[in-house]
């Protein structure tokens, strides 16, 4: 006998999925042999609708859940995944994901068909831009630290059962996705070495070790193929890698890729694309998508085989989550609704948000501060006296601001603040802006005094954003209603942030507000300000309004830091303006604003520390230069204030390490939608400038020292473990951790590699004196790198260094060793070759093949592909090509040795093939009656053209 809750019948049918004693496949299957085409359809989507019949209740994949559950209210939140990536504490990961799947099964059991399971985290996208709007959803610049800290947080968020999962992890985004600008029609071009060696390590590892059982994929393209659409989500995610859950599209992209990347012309063919591939479950509108998925089965796209296929494994995850299981089975069906922001759990959030802490820079010993000693402090600036939130934050349960804490340590002292922002007010024409009468909120031309006029706080963002907060009712400006002018807003939220404004010159060169999106703002009636449609002619013609400073913030600022022993400066971003989803960043330095503030202040007061909060690096070159302390945290939720606090005055001895590469400047960066690290000499592994900081640089109160203990592998066959020792002491009075960092690098190897690769990190607490030993055991595959002249991993015979140390720039103890591994051979053209198999390049991308693959575009004419290490010992009389060009002239490939304009031995003439997809094969004669040893063979394009495959024929 069966309740069933949907319908409150007793059904007296019961079926083999309903017994828990059955294997779980078997389970599976049967639950999805009964489901109806219609219903099979329905369940395709994000909401799984209730199936009453069979007793299956609705069911929602999907809750964001980056940095603690978002979205369901209040929910215990800790530091944004940037800031986290800075803890390189994979116990800590563990223990926040294990948070993050308790509270998700207490709002599973407050409301189990709206608050799903299947948890939207974590983000572990590679970070080789700090440009990218979405930098403070992911861990860092490095495959190795984000894959071990994201397996991490996917075992905390499913648990340890052998069987049922606490929560669901879900890794995004799959694949190459990192930036915002073009996202949903762009193309990511990424060579086979990139893919292998960045982009997909830092996936694997969450898969493989940490067990993630779902993925998304991006919006972007890879290569010409819609993400949704790329080969890998099967042949690699669950395939290779065995990951035997599901996969789901990201919100709105299977209708993007026709609306937006313009990739098919119906829905239908997207449907079944997308189905066929692997994606098992859909985030779109649900009508429009069930319309699309039948229509591509009575058109033969789809059959109901690829609906069962994709039904299982999405099923196959409820069934593990312990929905068809009576709940004394399940270890977390007990869990109860009062766990939600739990005294554990906030203790979490402040250690997480201590541990996050990065210590940039602290000369003569200026932290920390002596809280007995001072007595007059001043805390500045517009992050001082405020805890944001971003778009995947949720509802925090309480805030403790910087000042809050500051406060709390200094009762004995005095704390003055000040956040060194303007007080105004706005006038137009000859009317002050205030309340609407009969409004609540509104605002209007009415005022003719100043003094009746309403104040704001200005707060000048950087980069023409400006938000104004009024003194009346707290409350910030916004066109929310897409209307009216209004302090209503009691923050600065929302997918569209309606709450920031610009004023700037008009053409008769007077300042004018407009909104967000640049919409004009008018006195209408009753001089109520109202936002002009963008559509009609006047919108240009909008009220001119004065901005008029009744008090200067700087120099208030300046005058209370004058007045104190010490000021401590609060700077950094809002996450929601100028770098957020859909955003990315114009430049990585502060707001102008921010810059001046510092500058002013530590002029009055040389005894000034700096306090970055913020969801990206920054350039800091002046402060860098002249301020004694800087400290970075990100936006770290309810505890911010508690755990900067801590840090400042010595209550807390800081740890974090940088996750990314601090550049000075972004002329140190190539064009963000350029995906190719090695050329491009991205991130900490190819760069070969001078940073600001570099990757895993942090300070420390405590001072270590490390020595090798015992004796390194010194020699080691590809197949065969290293093993190191390393003895870290801390050899001052202050208790603290230290990171240690295992970095490698080939000497010799026949390939361009990495100026250094980490391979192993631990973070260990020492006390004052203490000593410790730390063992790493590296595989000796992790040394491979991908050849793509055999398309597969290699691990090289030859000399490596293993250097452990305090950063990528501050190694203390080295070793070289030898690897008995391979030897790549000489490459061989005879055998068709893929073209995008290519050791260097210039003005190529790669495209997708319609015969498979991905082929070489050229950019512009004189563009080239270079293949290194031939051997044509045989000669060579003809060269073979599959081609394609969509120019009415033509075009020609030029074969040449040793260099773009080296010895000529061959033109392959291109005739236009009707367009860029049609392939065609091409012949003509080579030059090169003598054998020809280890050349490098360049193929040169004169013209817009493609190639795919070519060989050389003896």
């Amino acid at each position: 006998m069966v309740y069933n809750k949907e319908t409150t019948q007793v059904r007296q049918e019961t079926y083999p999925f309903q017994d828990a004693a059955l294997p779980l496949e078997t389970r599976v299957n049967d639950l999805v042999s009964r489901f109806t085409l219609d219903e099979k359809i329905d369940l395709m989507c994000q909401y799984q609708p209730a199936i009453s019949r069979l007793g299956i209740r609705a069911h929602k994949q999907g809750t964001e859940a980056a940095h603690g559950m978002a979205w369901l209210g209040e929910a215990t939140s800790f530091p944004q995944p940037i800031g986290l990536g800075c803890t390189w504490n994979k116990e800590l990961m563990k223990e926040i994901g294990d948070v993050i799947g308790t509270e998700a099964r207490a709002f599973y059991k407050r409301n189990p068909e709206v608050n799903g399971l299947t948890l939207w985290a974590p983000t572990v996208d590679m970070e080789r831009d700090p440009r990218w709007g979405r930098t403070e959803e992911a861990y860092g610049e490095d495959p190795h630290l984000t894959g071990k800290l994201a397996a991490q947080l996917v075992k905390g968020i499913q648990g340890d059962h052998p069987f049922y999962f606490k929560a669901v992890a879900t890794l995004k985004h799959f694949l190459a996705n990192n930036n915002e600008v073009d996202r949903g029609s762009c193309s990511a071009s990424i060579s086979p070495r990139n893919m292998h060696e960045y982009y997909l390590k830092a996936f694997e590892l969450p898969v493989k070790e940490g067990g993630a059982y779902s993925m998304m994929t991006a919006y972007n393209s890879v290569n010409g193929i819609p993400a949704l659409f790329h080969p890998y989500v099967k042949e690699i995610v669950k395939e290779q890698w065995g990951m035997n859950g599901f996969v789901v599209s990201d919100a709105g992209d299977l209708l993007g890729v026709v609306n937006d990347h313009k990739y098919y012309s119906s829905h239908a063919e997207s449907a079944a694309r997308a189905i066929r591939n692997g994606i098992d479950s859909i985030t779109d509108d649900a009508e429009i998508s069930t319309k699309a998925i039948s229509e591509a089965l009575k058109q033969g796209l789809l059959s109901e085989n690829d609906l069962d296929h994709a039904l299982r494994n999405a099923f196959r995850v409820r069934f593990r989550l312990g929905e068809f299981d009576p709940e004394e089975l399940n270890p977390f069906a007990a869990i109860p609704e009062s766990v939600i922001c739990g005294d554990k759990h906030r203790e979490l959030s402040l250690r997480s948000a201590r541990e996050s802490i990065v210590l940039l820079k602290n000369e003569k010993g200026t932290l920390p501060l002596d809280k007995n000693k001072l007595k007059k402090v001043a805390v500045i600036g517009p992050l001082a006296n405020i805890v944001y939130r971003d778009w995947y934050s949720g509802t925090l349960p309480y805030k403790i601001t910087p000042l809050e804490g500051i406060q709390e340590k200094l009762q004995n002292s005095q704390v003055s603040f000040h956040s060194g922002q303007d007080r105004v007010v706005l006038k137009s024409d000859s009317q002050y802006i205030g309340f609407a009468a009969g409004s609540e909120n509104r605002l209007a031309a009415n005022q003719s005094s100043k003094q009746d006029a309403e104040i704001f706080e200005l707060t000048d963002w950087g980069w023409g954003n400006l938000t104004f907060r009024s003194e009346k009712n707290g409350k910030y400006l916004s066109n929310a209603d897409d209307t009216y002018v209004s302090a209503s807003a009691d923050e600065v939220y929302g997918w569209f942030v309606k709450e920031a404004f610009h004023l700037g010159p008009n053409d008769d060169g007077e300042e004018k507000l407009t909104t967000w999106n640049h919409q004009g703002v008018a006195a209408r009636e009753n001089g109520i300000l109202q936002v002009l449609d963008s559509n009609k002619a006047d919108n240009d013609s909008g009220t001119c309004l004065r901005k008029e400073v009744l008090s200067n913030g700087l120099a208030e600022a300046v005058k209370a830091a004058k007045e104190s022993e010490a000021a401590i400066v609060f700077v950094g971003n809002n996450p929601l303006i100028n770098g957020k989803e859909e955003i990315d960043r114009e430049d990585i330095t502060l707001a102008a604003s921010q810059e001046l503030l510092i500058q002013e202040v530590y002029q009055a007061n040389p005894n000034t520390v700096v306090v970055v909060v913020g969801s990206y690096p920054f350039a800091l070159n002046w402060v860098d230069e002249h301020i004694p302390a800087v400290l970075y945290t990100s936006h770290a939720g309810q505890e911010i204030g508690k755990a900067i606090s801590d840090v400042l005055f010595g209550d807390y001895n800081p740890a974090g390490r940088l996750n990314m590469t601090w550049y000075k400047s972004i002329d140190q960066l190539p064009d963000l939608l350029d995906y190719d690290i090695i050329k491009g000499k991205r991130t900490y592994q190819y760069f070969d400038g001078e940073p600001l900081y570099p990757f895993g640089h942090g300070l420390s109160y405590s001072s270590f020292s490390c020595r090798k203990y015992q004796s390194w592998t010194r020699e080691v066959c590809q197949n065969d473990e290293i093993r190191m020792s390393i003895e870290v002491t801390n050899d001052s009075s202050i208790p603290g951790d230290e990171v240690l960092q295992l970095y490698v690098r080939a000497l010799d190897s026949s390939i361009p590699r990495p100026v250094k690769q980490l391979a192993g990190f631990e973070r260990v607490h020492l006390r004052a004196g203490e000593s410790r030993v730390i063992e790493f055991t590296l595989p000796a595959s992790e040394l491979a790198v991908w050849d793509v002249s055999q398309n597969r991993f290699v691990v090289e015979s030859g000399e490596y260094e293993l250097m452990a140390g305090e950063s990528s720039a501050s190694i203390k103890v080295s070793e070289t060793i030898r690897v008995k591994g391979e030897t790549i051979p000489a490459r061989n053209l005879y055998q068709m070759t893929s073209a995008d198999s290519f050791n260097d390049y210039s003005s190529v991308i790669l495209e997708e093949s319609e015969e498979g693959g991905a082929c070489v575009q050229s950019t512009e004419a004189g563009a080239w592909i270079q293949f290194s290490d031939v051997s044509l010992q045989k000669g060579a009389h003809f060269f073979e090509a599959r081609t394609a060009t969509d120019s009415a002239e033509g075009g020609v490939v030029e074969i040449r040795l040793n260099s773009p304009a080296g010895r000529l031995i061959g033109e392959l003439p291109m005739q236009d093939t009707g367009g860029l997809q049609s392939w065609s094969t091409g012949t003509c004669a080579i030059q090169l009656e003598e054998s020809v040893d280890r050349q490098n063979v360049y193929l040169v394009f004169k013209g817009r053209n493609r190639i795919t495959k070519f060989r050389f024929i003896a």
